[in-house]
């Protein structure tokens, strides 16, 4: 069973790669000039080991730091940190529950410890991460220190739940387990009751979710008011013809605009549908 729960995740990050067009991100069309369609196939080879380790029952924060870990060796970037981050509570959660529900996800975030918090801080260094900067009593806590955090945080005896949701307000994936992924159930009930197939609903979702609400990763790189136009127009297109969509996807890919945050929760929402019953 726990097996069957780490291929679903697997299969997550590899649909939510495979749907195009995603406005902006790496899709099966489009390459970034530093990062390639193929770095995402082995970035989600080479997590594995650490959805693996999520399913059999191991604490978060290893599971976490095992799955970055392995992609950033097989990718040789950082492809899908914060999807991980995102799919390694769910995983857990799931290998509870049978299958990904926010009642049993709740409760897995809520049981993290000091100790996976000190995981986290550890996967920062096996890869580079664009994150925004702390809130002002977290100075001391910037993720981007690594392991040199790591005595500040256990002096603060803080969770890894209390560390990820300090940057809520800024960071999207952060928002997601300050919430009980709350946009990533939303979407995993979309994805499971459309009729379109499955590709459709991916790209569906993604131009949704980004119309819903402006994307952190852009955010973080290119200020709100380029994130919020990137929103404002993911809004003007969701029922336009696809060749509109694409015309902005190749826009926005040349651009070097990635809403990368909008496809890790795609990529978690994927697991969950996945783990509830959504068949291809």
């Amino acid at each position: 069973m726990t097996h069957g729960i780490a291929d679903d995740a697997q299969l997550a990050l590899l649909l939510e790669l495979a749907a195009t067009p995603k406005p902006g991100n790496v899709d099966r069309e489009r390459d970034h000039p530093d990062l390639r369609f193929e770095q995402f196939l082995a970035g989600a080879v080479g997590a594995r080991p650490g959805l693996d380790a999520a399913a059999a029952g191991a604490p978060v924060g290893t599971a976490f730091e095992t799955a970055v870990a392995g992609m950033a060796a097989r990718a040789r970037d950082n492809t899908q940190f914060g999807a991980l981050l995102l799919l390694t509570p769910l995983v857990s959660a799931a290998a509870v529950a049978g299958e990904a529900t926010r009642a049993a996800a709740a409760d897995v975030l809520e049981a993290t410890t000091v100790d996976d918090a000190a995981r986290f801080y550890r996967a920062f260094e096996h890869t580079d991460v664009r994150v925004a900067d702390p809130p002002d009593d977290f100075a001391g806590l910037d993720v981007r220190r690594g392991a040199d955090a790591i005595p500040t945080l256990r002096s603060r005896g803080l969770t890894l739940s209390e560390v990820v949701a300090a940057s809520a307000p800024a960071d999207g994936v952060a928002r997601e387990w300050a919430t009980d992924f709350e946009r990533t159930f939303d979407a995993a009930d979309s994805l499971r009751t459309g009729t379109a197939p499955l590709p459709e609903r991916v790209s569906g979702t993604f131009l949704r979710l980004l119309a819903d609400a402006p994307d952190a990763l852009v955010a973080a790189r290119h200020g709100r008011a380029v994130a919020e136009r990137v929103s404002d127009r993911a809004a003007e297109l969701v029922d336009a013809d696809r060749a509109d969509v694409e015309a902005w996807a190749d826009r926005l890919v040349e651009a070097g605009i990635n809403p990368g945050t909008t496809a890790d929760v795609v990529a978690a929402a994927l697991f969950v549908a996945l783990s509830r019953g959504l068949r291809r």
